[in-house]
């Protein structure tokens, strides 16, 4: 018996729990082939797919990220974590059991409130955790994640390829493993801080400004907080957990302005505005910190390529089974949707690249990238290159290559060709993503680090939606899915030209005050 209390005292056990939580969630195998079932046993035409019960995700996501990012610190982030899981339960249930347009819609707004839940589960470990051991629960904490995402893919096709389940069965599978993971949620132990309404003071120290072991504290929460953002935009094609993190980074940035270490923290503690003001405080300071970070043109460019990308790329991929039903529709042929979802994810699943901070209180780039970060390894092994001077030319021809291969996707009717298109847009634009995340956080504090992704994301998602609202919904313009990829490409080949000018002007403008200094 005290051998259980000392183990579930660990940082093991919220952590292992927490694991198991984000695998089971994870494993998906239906996920790829989403609209084949869609548009089969459900018997819902592939327009009716595209323009009406899609885009309900894309509203439901951004309608209730900000209330449930709120309602996460405010309940300490375990209850919200359970409610991940009872949301998906629900959502993959009213799929499995209800029929029509209607209920199909339902269930996409159900799955968007989950999605949006789902930044509890990135920030609950640092909750939980001594600050000692952030690194190494947020690495066990992403690569169950990824690990589940490529099991769920690999488990459908083997599903699907040698008829082993019924989409319907599929379903039930899943919706076992949602049921697990629900019970696995509520063992976990609640925390007893958050990030805004269940202060401690050592968690508003600012990073580089205190002094032993307090200070190195509040620099790993920081980095700790700032490491959970590439996650949640990874999984849910969104930013919830990024905002939340940037928030935090903006108050200890506060406290470092005005010039207050532990102790003089403290004393101010019971001073501090309650209520309503303390909350339009807490919105205030990160907004007045952004201004302070996209006053550097240079970041600003950067964040708007991010932002941009970020936006074309989610909205892509959140379509492009349509555009594959379309080519090759399911009822016709065989179809590989899992196997080549599960090899992109291998060769290209999005990662930041692993930060550390530095005694300044700066960022600085790890030199080992963690497994199946390709695009960080990439960008790694390739210190030599003036990333400042040639960076924007290569954001540009890559972001060609992707236009390339969503014109190609678009108008060769070919599935294999597709399929091969996919893969080389999707690492592309990792490889673009993890270059632009280098040069973003290179000049930034931990805290700025946090806060100026956590914008972008967030930005990326309203974009997304307004892009969904004119291009995809009947209420809009309501195009089929091959006019629908056109823009989509077209979209890619702005952003491949703009940033080649600017990358050329940037190149013209170094020499020639290379050339002046001569």
């Amino acid at each position: 018996m005290q051998a259980l209390r000392t183990w579930r005292a660990d940082w093991r056990y919220p952590t292992t729990l927490l694991c198991v939580c984000g695998f089971l969630c994870t494993v998906r195998p239906l996920e790829p082939f989403t609209v084949p079932y869609l548009t089969g046993p459900k018997n819902l035409t592939t327009e009716q797919v595209n323009n009406k019960v899609l885009p309900v995700w894309t509203y439901s996501y951004l309608a209730v990220l900000v209330p449930v990012f709120l309602l996460t610190d405010w309940l300490r982030y375990k209850p919200v974590v359970v409610l991940y899981c009872v949301f998906l339960l629900v959502s993959n249930s009213m799929m499995r059991w209800m029929q029509g347009v209607p209920a199909m819609q339902a269930m996409q707004f159900v799955y968007g409130v989950a999605t949006a839940c789902e930044l509890a589960y990135f920030s609950y470990i640092y909750s939980v955790v001594d600050p000692k051991r952030y690194r190494m629960a947020t690495s066990y904490v992403r690569s169950v994640q990824l690990l589940g995402y490529t099991a769920g893919s690999l488990l459908g096709q083997l599903f699907v390829t040698f008829d082993l389940m019924s989409y319907d069965d599929t379903l039930t599978f899943t919706l076992g493993l949602f049921a697990v993971a629900t019970v696995a949620s509520c063992l976990l132990p609640m925390p007893q801080r958050s990030m805004f309404f269940h202060r401690k003071d050592g968690q508003e120290a600012p990073a580089g400004e205190t002094g032993g072991e307090t200070g190195d504290a509040s620099v790993r929460q920081e980095e700790a907080n700032a490491e959970g953002l590439a996650d949640a935009q990874e999984s849910a094609e969104g930013g919830a957990d990024a905002q939340e993190n940037a928030e935090g980074g903006a108050d200890a940035k506060e406290s470092a302005e005005n010039g207050l270490g532990v102790k003089g923290r403290a004393l101010t503690e019971n001073e501090e505005p309650v209520g309503a003001e303390r909350c339009w405080n807490v919105l205030l300071q990160p907004w007045n910190d952004l201004r302070r970070c996209y006053s550097s043109r240079t970041l600003l460019y950067w964040s708007l390529w991010w932002t941009l990308a970020t936006c074309g790329f989610n909205q892509t991929v959140s379509y492009v089974q349509v555009l594959w039903e379309h080519v090759q529709p399911s009822q016709n042929g065989s179809i590989y949707n899992g196997g080549v979802e599960a090899a992109s994810n291998l060769l290209g699943r999005q990662h930041i690249i692993p930060l550390r901070p530095t005694s300044t209180g700066r960022v600085s780039v790890i030199p080992n990238p963690p497994p199946g970060a390709a695009g960080a390894y990439a960008i790694g092994r390739c210190t030599e290159v003036s990333w400042e001077q040639w960076g924007e030319l290569a954001l540009g021809g890559l972001s060609g290559l992707g236009s390339a291969s969503l014109f190609l996707m678009t108008f060769i009717g070919n599935i294999w060709v597709c399929y091969a298109c996919y893969a080389i847009f999707k690492s592309a634009y990792m490889l673009q993503i993890t270059l632009a995340t280098y040069q973003i956080a290179a000049g930034l504090t931990m805290e700025r680090y946090a806060l100026v992704f956590g914008a972008n994301s967030f930005a990326a998602l309203v974009m997304q939606t307004v892009l969904t609202f004119i291009v995809v919904d009947s209420g809009g313009l309501g195009l089929g899915i091959v006019a629908q990829f056109i823009v989509y490409s077209s979209y890619f080949a702005v952003i491949a030209v703009v940033f080649l000018l600017q990358g050329a002007f940037t190149v013209w403008k170094l020499r020639r005050s290379r050339d002046r200094q001569t």
